[in-house]
């Protein structure tokens, strides 16, 4: 089936695109690396083991 300039005009796609979810899973993982280096972070100082600088 071939569509006209008009029908391929009314299609509409789906709310979700795969740049979405790309953009949500990124999110997701650069909050859980946050919350990594934090952890860390805090670790080290309440242990006393930081490097003097």
């Amino acid at each position: 089936m071939i569509l006209n300039d008009n029908q391929l005009k009314s299609i509409s796609g789906g709310a979700i695109t795969s740049t979405l979810i790309n953009a949500i899973v990124k999110g997701f993982s650069l909050i859980i690396e946050l919350g990594k280096s934090l952890g860390s972070t805090i670790r080290r100082v309440t242990s006393g083991k930081t490097c003097d600088i």
